[in-house]
């Protein structure tokens, strides 16, 4: 779909707001309250959608050689222009915490799977700094579920909000699975973790997870149908409640300074901004959005008519000199792209983003990954 833009006209504003789900608002009466409309341009939706699209393109091409270096060694080929894709990892989050604990534990960084450790520090340093971005501006899944919704949006003009009794306990259980994890990998040992990885399941854990897609059962393709079936109706349903990941951000982005903040002399009540927010959140009612539910994509910025109402900003301990400092579209989409090429590239300077694994020891256990048991952790 294509991006819009915020512009004088009230004809662009309305055409935003209608493609966020939102029914477009009059101008307030004469004498209500005295406002100024937005006269430049809001090219926030433009960016980040550019870079949505180029990163799901850069997973589909990772996918692409990733099937393709396995295939290979199923077949009994061995081509030498087929390598494996480190990036591959960033589909391995479980790999990237374990790992992580391992270089907290014992200061060295893992020789299987580094690219997933290295992955997981730069979207927790995007949570740190800039909100969940990774969710809005970079993650596959989310991209596609926001296609989805909009989708929703086009075919029965409307999305749907899940009743508060419900949705809250809902929303509980990607951080019941988040603590559950959290707890297996803390658990474990620096030996633990150093024997579960170098394990025949942890050295082809990526070949694990494409043959779960490759060759889905029944019951895991009614559970994909079903959720992407319902995310028409109900706004990212994935990440909003079963995400383990996201919800690994969200917590992180706590401690984040950037936030949405609204300027209530300025603000004119039309709750544009309320309605064509994914996460739900009240953004009208707020004077800064603190919740882990946030995800930096922007558009409740994008569709707020008023000048000076609603921006991205940066708070007063941050800038100092007693002013906020807003974060424009441009700023974000090149802070989005200097922390994910910069902790990556370091990675790959240092010799730290391939796995250390001797390809015998793939082309003997890719074709037998069928074989390879989950092992008990060792503590």
């Amino acid at each position: 779909m294509a991006a819009s833009s915020i512009v004088p006209s009230p004809a662009d504003s309305n055409h935003l707001a209608l493609e966020c789900g939102v029914t477009p608002q009059r101008r307030p009466a004469a004498g209500k309250k005295s406002w100024a409309r937005r006269t430049a341009p809001d090219n926030s939706q433009r960016w980040r959608r550019g870079f949505q699209h180029a990163f799901l393109l850069l997973n589909v091409w990772i996918g692409g050689q990733f099937y393709l270096w396995v295939r290979q060694f199923e077949l009994g080929n061995a081509f030498s222009d087929i390598s494996r894709p480190a990036g591959v990892e960033g589909w391995l989050p479980i790999a990237g915490m374990m790992n992580l604990r391992y270089w907290f534990l014992t200061g060295r960084v893992p020789e299987v799977h580094p690219a997933a450790m290295f992955l997981l520090a730069t979207f927790l340093a995007m949570a740190v700094l800039l909100r969940k971005a990774f969710c809005s501006w970079l993650c596959p899944i989310g991209t596609i579920s926001e296609w989805l919704w909009r989708a929703g949006i086009r075919l029965f003009r409307r999305n749907f909000q899940l009743p508060r009794w419900l949705d809250i306990p809902l929303r509980g259980l990607k951080y019941l699975l988040l603590g559950f994890f959290v707890w297996a990998v803390t658990s474990m040992s620096a030996e633990g973790l150093g024997s579960f990885l170098h394990s025949p399941y942890g050295l082809i854990a990526d070949v694990k997870m494409l043959n779960f897609f490759r060759f889905m059962s029944g019951t895991a393709l009614g559970v994909v149908g079903f959720l992407v079936v319902a995310s028409l109706f109900v706004p990212n349903i994935w990440c909003r409640y079963l995400c383990p990941y996201g919800a690994l951000l969200g917590l992180t982005s706590l401690a984040s300074p950037l936030r949405v903040r609204r300027n209530p002399p300025a603000c004119i009540d039309c709750a544009k901004c309320a309605r064509a927010c994914p996460a739900l959140l009240p953004v009208d009612q707020l004077l800064s959005v603190k919740s882990a539910e946030c995800t930096g994509c922007m558009l409740c910025v994008a569709v707020c008519p008023a000048q000076n109402a609603l921006e991205m900003e940066w708070p007063h301990a941050v800038t100092g000199g007693g002013r906020r400092a807003r974060m424009p579209a441009w700023a974000m989409a090149a802070a989005v792209a200097v922390l994910f090429l910069g902790i990556t590239g370091f990675a790959k300077a240092t010799g730290h983003w391939n796995s250390a694994v001797p390809q015998a020891v793939y082309r003997y256990l890719v074709p037998r990954a069928d074989l390879a048991q989950h092992p008990m952790p060792d503590n």
